[in-house]
């Protein structure tokens, strides 16, 4: 009887943590496929029944960091995020005050700091962000010695050697900050992240959104990036940046073809107002590409409208300067206006491209047309 009585404990005990783990499983599939107002009721429903488990304040959070990835002008998330972020982290060390060795209180307070270090580099505050990287990694460290069959945590140690030895590469002007911290390993970080992205538990797709985004931008590998970026827009269709970087994968692969149809899907979400779809950036982007497709089956007139209404758009975004998709979407206006043998017009756009800044040789490219051009009036 006694025996039957500790099955039975034990078998409930089960069950609640899987119910639990389910819960959280389909309010980070909700995150990731942009359901925010469920991914919301989820996580509260968590907080409400397991209020000392950390994870419905962690994700809770990851809502409002998804908010800002999707819009990352619009900063009106950024002091929210934070607090929520400072909650997180002060529910963790009020669990390891009683219990310094609570794994889910270690990973999650590391996660939070490290996230808390991913807007401020965004955001260009780079000591805060490199001390937040020095704060969270010897957390992730230790939770990672307490419980080692945690994948979890193979994320933060890929992403600090990938970036650690990348990063001060690319931007010349971190390296001194790198003195103080430990050395990256580039090779050693990719592996840490395939594991996760193979074996994670709550982190495998975030895993695969850094491997995605690294192998793109980094590594120059766009066929290793678009096995991460296939995989990722077909469980979350309704996640416009996945969305926008299988597009530029397939661009950058030279295949305008598939670009055209990933892009023009992604206008269409738009229309059909799906959350984030309809933000100046990926519109941009989106009208660029069709556009560029277009032109190569000579739609002129259709390709004129989606370059026009990428330079439309940068208009309102361009800040600083004149972007690359504002200017070449004007050289490519000049280019079909003149085989539409409208020559003034065409003349008209590659003057524009003088008035803005040299990019790609645009100037020198716009000069030697002008000049052929003018002979023909």
């Amino acid at each position: 009887m006694k025996s039957l009585i500790i099955i039975l404990l034990s078998l409930n005990f089960f069950s609640f943590a899987q119910s639990l783990d389910e819960r959280i499983q389909t309010g980070i599939k909700q995150i990731y496929n942009i359901e925010f107002g469920q991914a919301e009721k989820t996580f509260r429903s968590i907080l409400t029944d397991y209020p000392e488990n950390p994870s419905g304040r962690f994700f809770l959070a990851m809502i409002d960091w998804w908010k800002i990835l999707l819009d990352l002008d619009n900063e009106s998330y950024d002091q929210m995020f934070y607090q929520k972020l400072e909650d997180v982290i002060f529910h963790c060390d009020q669990i390891l005050k009683k219990d310094k060795k609570n794994v889910d209180a270690l990973f999650f307070k590391g996660g939070a700091i490290g996230f808390r270090g991913r807007l401020r580099a965004l955001r260009d505050s780079w000591l805060k962000a490199a001390d937040d990287g020095r704060e969270a990694l010897p957390i992730v460290e230790y939770a990672s010695k307490l419980d080692p069959q945690n994948q979890d945590v193979q994320l933060g140690f890929g992403i600090y050697n990938y970036y650690a030895a990348v990063i001060p590469e690319e931007f010349p002007y971190i390296k001194p900050l790198m003195i103080f911290f430990p050395k990256g390993d580039k090779e050693k970080g990719i592996a840490q992240l395939k594991n996760t992205a193979q074996n994670g538990k709550y982190a495998k797709y975030e895993a695969q959104y850094f491997l995605m985004t690294l192998f793109f931008n980094y590594e120059k590998n766009y066929l290793e990036a678009k096995k991460y970026a296939d995989n990722l827009t077909t469980l979350f269709p309704k996640n416009p940046s996945f969305q926008r970087w299988l597009g530029r994968i397939y661009a950058r692969l030279g295949d305008l073809k598939s670009a055209d149809s990933v892009f023009s899907n992604y206008l269409q979400k738009a229309d059909s107002n799906f959350y984030g779809f309809n933000f100046p950036y990926g519109l941009r982007e989106s009208h660029y590409y069709v556009a560029v497709h277009l032109k190569n089956e000579q739609l002129l007139d259709s390709s004129k409208y989606h370059f026009q209404k990428c330079i439309d758009i940068s208009n309102q975004i361009d800040k600083d300067e004149d972007s690359g998709f504002k200017i070449n979407s004007t050289i490519y206006l000049a280019q079909i206006f003149e085989e539409q043998n409208d020559i003034q017009s065409s003349l008209e756009y590659y003057r524009k491209v003088l008035n803005m800044r040299n990019w790609n040789n645009s100037h020198q490219l716009a000069e030697i047309n002008i000049k052929r051009l003018e002979t023909r009036q």
